[in-house]
């Protein structure tokens, strides 16, 4: 948090001159702050968010932290190893997941979010696709939603986050997670998701959330192919023009199951390669489950570019 820095982890730097040439050049224009309740994450350095997955059924992690002690044990791990927000969230995403009743989506995630925002000095998100849920979680203190629908499961959630002025990530995805996979078809993968979250941002933004408090998330794995993801990696600048800061979330997923040919758990490498370039195509935010790892090598990727900050 910009305001006030984190009691774990390293407080954000300031901005330094990109280096320059060609592969840099998107870097001139400034790069904005993301704007959340009550506070604000610089930008000008790649953030880290932590997945906190509170959840007995998500594809890499679930049913690890079985009780709150045990995820704020785990949410602490992640912020001393350089994780700038924590993103909760109690259902299930994965492909052919099932959705879970807003009521049991609140048992799994309140106790955490109460605990987390006493407990930690950055910000926490809400990964979840429902109004009702979102409104609960930020009554009890949190920061900013993850809605990965873009506002197409429940509309309502847009304004639930405008009326506190929280910060809003809109991810892009086609159906829901159980039917997903059969709308990966795309004449232009880029262009199209480039165009569906000019929609979901209009949507966002005219229900009453603030420019400033808006990121967007191209949805690597959601409808899309193994192909199709990396293809998005490769093109993310394009994305940037869209306006809002950019946030990936490539940690462990399929698509480097296909390059790998590994399991889940032997991805961390994948993911930093992801992530790095990423970050050199212009993405700000990396949502993630190897905190400490992805954020040295950003840290790295950070310092290539803006060598005059480095002693």
């Amino acid at each position: 948090m910009s305001e006030a820095p984190p009691k774990s982890g390293s407080t954000p730097g300031t901005a330094v001159p990109p280096a320059g040439g060609p592969l840099f050049a998107h870097d001139r224009q400034a790069v904005p702050q993301w704007r959340l309740r009550d506070c604000s994450v610089d930008l000008s350095r790649p953030v880290v968010m932590g997945i906190v997955n509170l959840t007995p059924d998500s594809f890499s992690d679930g049913g690890s932290w079985p009780n709150v002690e045990a995820a704020l044990y785990a949410a602490e791990r992640m912020v001393r190893g350089g994780a700038g927000i924590l993103d909760v969230g109690g259902e299930s995403t994965r492909p052919g997941a099932g959705e879970v009743p807003a009521h049991e989506e609140l048992r799994r995630i309140l106790p955490f979010v109460k605990a987390a925002v006493e407990h930690f000095d950055v910000p926490i998100s809400v990964d979840t696709r429902k109004a009702d849920v979102a409104a609960a979680a930020l009554e009890a203190g949190a920061h900013g939603v993850n809605d990965v629908s873009g506002l197409r499961h429940d509309r309502r959630l847009a304004e639930v986050v405008a009326s506190v002025g929280a910060g809003l990530i809109l991810m892009h995805m086609r159906g829901e997670p159980g039917t997903m996979a059969r709308f990966a078809t795309y004449r232009d993968v880029i262009e199209e998701v480039r165009s569906e979250l000019v929609d979901s941002v209009a949507r966002a933004r005219a229900a009453g959330v603030e420019r400033k408090n808006i990121v967007v998330d191209p949805g690597i794995g959601f409808a899309k192919t193994p192909a199709q993801s990396l293809e998005l990696i490769a093109g993310l600048e394009r994305l940037t023009t869209i306006g809002p800061p950019v946030m990936v979330g490539p940690s462990r997923k399929s698509f480097l199951g296909a390059v790998l040919g590994l399991p889940p758990g032997e991805r961390v490498e994948g993911t930093l390669a992801a992530c790095v370039a990423a970050y050199l195509a212009g993405a700000r935010i990396f949502r993630v489950h190897d905190v400490e790892a992805v954020s040295r090598a950003l840290r790295v990727a950070h310092a290539i570019r803006n060598p005059e900050g480095v002693a």
